[in-house]
């Protein structure tokens, strides 16, 4: 049967479920009461949603509270248990798998390096080896948690480059600066990893999923507009604006910040991560005559960079003089970073700039306001007004908590249904059993 509008009864039947289940997660415990005003739909609707949603396990009394005059209201919310993700950083150290329930509570986690001593950056990033990673991580959190596989709404993965589509491979990578060229990383992710066919793959940049954490959960929430930043051994952005939502991944790291300037990784010159990624900045305080700490990961040779330009007072409460060099280099960084903030601004004119990542968590906190200075003097005064330079709340983890997100809002998007599964088609087995302990 198909509405005036053009959508069918099933169309909206999906639509009241998401609008509920939605509501539920962000703002539950609520009543039905509550759920009328805040999700649009009369409370018969609530009524019919609410009952079928408790009837198949994903949603569950939690308390009552006071009326005014009447009987106490029922309190419902999401069930935790009544779903699983795992989401994945192939990130520039290690690849990080974490298994989440409903809540994004996390429930079991895997790290691995990525080799660091080859003699070109791409050699950590060999494909079989991070595939490899993935496949015996999925298996270890879910042995760990004692969680089936069939389980599982998805597996979201954040990577670094473009991601780009197929019908006969799905998600492709094009990581430039990692040396992927056309990565068939889904078709490999199936052949390898042992998941049923059912179980789906949501593969995309990881300054996205660090976006889509942000303003689920951490500084983004309320923001109409954000831009947010991902900083690590190189930059990239996310933005999200009301044409772009969920949020696009752009690859603002290789603006031209400076023609004919230094070589970035990409291959290209005077790109904007040639200057302010941590990578390339170690290498400039090397240059400079710095010595960073030989043979120490990024992370350790940033902290030491960092302890050498902003010293901590001694013992006897007197602050070392800083070192010149990694000061200068540190304070250019921040002119760099300004401007390209300044060049998001104008572009987008976005309520907010979100800085994440681990660079940018390290960074952030000693010369966030250098750089919000040169942002506003470089944007045109009207945007820069009206714009917050923030750092992310989320902290170093939060590109597996957006790629965890990824599957749960296709999940809700489909009304709290898995995927390719049709209303009218039998319960998985699983959500039988949830039926059954919501019964009893």
């Amino acid at each position: 049967m198909t509405v005036r509008s053009g959508r069918t009864v099933r169309d909206l039947r999906r639509e009241n479920r998401t609008a509920v289940l939605q509501r539920l997660y962000f703002d539950g415990p609520l009543s039905r009461f509550s759920l009328g005003p805040v999700t649009g739909l009369s409370s018969g609707s609530v009524s019919n949603v609410v009952a079928e949603l408790v009837a198949e396990g994903l949603v569950e009394e939690a308390g009552s509270v006071d009326s005014a005059g009447g009987r106490p209201r029922t309190l419902l919310r999401i069930r935790p248990d009544s779903g699983y993700m795992i989401g994945v950083d192939v990130g520039e150290t290690r690849v990080r798998i974490e298994l989440f329930d409903l809540a994004l509570t996390e429930l079991a986690r895997v790290e691995r390096p990525l080799a660091t001593e080859g003699p070109r950056r791409t050699d950590r990033y060999d494909v079989g080896v991070v595939v490899g990673h993935l496949r015996e991580g999925i298996a270890e959190v879910l042995d760990r948690a004692g969680i089936a596989a069939e389980r599982l709404l998805g597996v979201g993965v954040g990577v670094p480059g473009i991601v780009a589509g197929t019908p006969e491979d799905g998600a492709v990578v094009h990581g430039q600066t990692i040396g992927w060229d056309a990565v068939p990383l889904e078709r490999l992710l199936r052949a390898a990893v042992r998941l049923p066919a059912s179980v789906p793959y949501y593969i995309d940049n990881g300054a996205k999923t660090l976006g889509q954490a942000e303003m689920w959960f951490g500084a983004g929430r309320g923001a109409d507009s954000a831009v947010v930043v991902l900083f690590g051994s190189g930059v990239g952005a996310c933005v999200v604006t009301d044409d772009m939502r969920p949020g696009r991944a752009v690859e603002w790291g290789h603006l031209t910040v400076r023609v004919r300037g230094r070589r970035c990784r990409c291959g290209a010159q005077g790109c904007l991560e040639a200057y302010a990624g941590a990578e390339a900045l170690l290498e400039r305080w090397a240059e400079a005559g710095g010595e960073p700490p030989a043979g120490a990961a990024e992370e350790t040779a940033l902290t030491a960079m960092l302890a050498a330009a902003y010293p901590s007072p001694g013992p006897d409460g007197t602050v070392p003089e800083p070192d010149a060099t990694a000061l200068a280099v540190l304070e250019e960084t921040a002119e760099y970073l300004g401007a390209g903030f300044a060049d998001l601004i104008n572009l987008f004119q976005p309520e907010r700039i979100l800085v994440g990542g681990w660079a940018g968590l390290q960074l952030g906190s000693r010369f966030l306001d250098s750089v919000r200075a040169y942002a506003t003097s470089y944007a045109l005064a009207y945007p820069a007004a009206r714009v917050r330079i923030e750092l992310g709340t989320l902290g170093p983890d939060a590109v597996t908590v957006g790629a965890a997100i990824l599957p749960l809002a296709d999940f809700f998007g489909r009304g709290g249904r898995p995927a390719e599964a049709d209303p009218e088609e039998p319960v998985p087995a699983w959500r039988t059993t949830l039926q059954e302990r919501a019964v009893h």
